[in-house]
């Protein structure tokens, strides 16, 4: 049984698209359908930041993604099994133990441990552990700043509400500086955000003393 309970992030459909192998279109029509919701829909659709997902649902993506690109079950099925395992789970294609044969989706019953047919057939286990494994993997990869980033500041105005920011970071870089002036050293503001390189607060400070 996969552990989800220490994996707390949230993605946007960029990065879910990059994660999972699903095109942003894909993502949008399958929300739209009620097919597969994100965990967070904005009220402004117009956000890059509408539709932001779970951890769970960049695994349980990836599993339809896998069973729809690899094993070739079609949409309809998947909408069908989808709309039979919801009754066991609220987070099916991430919590449930799939199967696949002949190209129809099964499922582990917990009560009688054994693979059920969700539209038919029975099937061969199909191992969500390794998909959890290697979402997690990238999904910690993904976020690893790059060494490029590492003493830049950027600014984007769907980041942060358009502050200053460390480059791969959401940290505003006047946060730093507050901590500078009540008389924090750098070690003191490493301390304070250990995602942050000396060469970020180096340059924050920098800027401020040149001001």
């Amino acid at each position: 049984m996969v552990d989800y309970s220490k994996i707390a992030a949230a993605f946007t459909a960029e990065q879910v698209s990059n994660l999972t192998g699903l095109s942003p279109s894909q993502l949008r029509y399958w929300d739209k359908i009620g097919f597969f919701k994100p965990h967070h829909v904005s009220e402004n659709p117009r956000s890059p930041y509408a539709r932001i997902y779970s951890f769970k649902d960049i695994v349980g993506l990836r599993v339809i993604s896998i069973l729809k690109n690899a094993y070739n079950v079609t949409i309809p099925n998947l909408k069908a099994a989808a709309a039979k395992l919801e009754k066991h789970s609220s987070h099916p294609w991430s919590e449930l133990k799939l199967s696949v044969w002949k190209n129809q989706v099964t499922w582990m019953n917990p009560e009688t441990m054994t693979h059920e047919s969700v539209v038919g057939g029975q099937g061969v286990v199909f191992e969500l552990i390794s998909v959890f494994e290697d979402m997690k993997n990238k999904a910690e990869a993904l976020r690893k700043r790059s060494a490029e980033e590492v003493g830049k500041i950027t600014q984007n105005r769907y980041v942060a509400h358009n502050a200053r920011v460390f480059a791969g970071t959401r940290i505003p870089v006047e946060t730093v500086r507050r901590f500078y002036r009540a008389g924090y050293s750098v070690d003191g503001i490493l301390a304070e955000y250990p995602t942050l390189k000396r060469a970020d607060v180096e340059v924050a400070i920098a800027e401020l003393q040149a001001a």
